[in-house]
């Protein structure tokens, strides 16, 4: 089974500065997480605000953080669309631009049958060479990605992993009964990372790690070495941040808590917006808690 990565990758912001994007901050945050361990960069997916980012801004992005990165770890691009023609040359481009692999989220809006998806992923996984990771994200997208539909992808040799975040656990288990050895998966949750590891999974595509990459790549890390233990007091360790940092909509709060940490401005493009001014209090306080802030 060939994997892209295991351990603890980062979904990646895209940090602004007056309505540009903000190259020097995006420098600095790439900095931080390869300093920090972390073991793959996820640009452009859901936390890095791609429907709003012009298509020569995506391409930038994705250009920028590969140049960064140097081929130190594997870089992941989100490529994904609701149209499969856009998704599969998105991809392309993202592999023209040095991407190590794509990540292509479920489509959205459509509300396609699991025949669709099949279709979908297997298309895009056709049209490049680079690795397809599938993000499952039904909250977001309203559809779901079964798990014998998974199950069916996994035998596509250019099908490399899937991002769970289904949030629920009795399709998780059902989704590992049938693709554990077949399939890569790691946690789309990162409330769950702890539970998916026990279950067999690779490690996380984390929010989280945007502000604490050394602790979320050490947890997974604690427990591929056989850590149990520390692997649990790390998920719970961090537990009270990653709550705060889903109070209101992903990205929301991990800008506002990295803009608290001084690493960006706290600025992002509508229609999601900075904030509420009632969570901030209880957001600056796990980040001071755990000595980040």
């Amino acid at each position: 089974m060939d994997r892209l990565f295991t351990g603890s990758g980062v979904a990646l912001v895209t940090p602004f500065l007056d309505g540009e994007v903000d190259w020097a901050a995006l420098e600095q945050l790439v900095d931080l997480q390869l300093a920090g361990g972390t073991d793959a960069l996820v640009p452009c997916g859901t936390t890095g605000e791609p429907s709003t980012l012009s298509s020569d801004e995506h391409d930038a992005v994705v250009k920028f953080v590969v140049e960064r990165v140097a081929g130190r770890v594997p870089v992941i691009a989100g490529a994904g669309s609701n149209s499969t023609a856009a998704a599969a040359t998105k991809a392309n481009k993202m592999q023209d631009l040095g991407a190590d692999g794509v990540l292509i989220v479920t489509p959205y809006y459509n509300k396609c049958t699991q025949n669709g998806l099949r279709q979908h992923f297997e298309a895009v996984a056709d049209a490049v060479q680079v690795p397809v990771i599938m993000y499952n994200v039904p909250s977001r997208t309203g559809v779901n990605l079964a798990p014998h539909t998974a199950e069916q992808l996994s035998e596509h040799p250019n099908i490399w992993g899937l991002k769970e975040a289904c949030g629920d656990l009795g399709q998780v288990q059902e989704l590992f009964r049938r693709c554990r050895g077949k399939l890569p998966i790691y946690s789309g949750n990162d409330d769950q990372v702890y539970a998916l590891l026990a279950l067999g999974g690779d490690g996380v595509i984390s929010v989280a790690a945007n502000v604490a990459p050394k602790r979320m790549h050490e947890l997974v890390q604690s427990y591929r070495d056989g850590q149990h233990e520390q692997a649990l007091q790390l998920q719970e360790e961090l537990a009270g941040l990653i709550d705060q940092l889903f109070t209101e909509v992903n990205p929301i709060p991990v800008k506002a808590a990295l803009s608290m940490m001084g690493l960006i401005r706290d600025e992002l493009r509508l229609p999601l917006t900075e904030l509420s001014a009632k969570h901030r209090p209880s957001l600056k306080w796990e980040l001071e808690n755990l000595g980040l802030a």
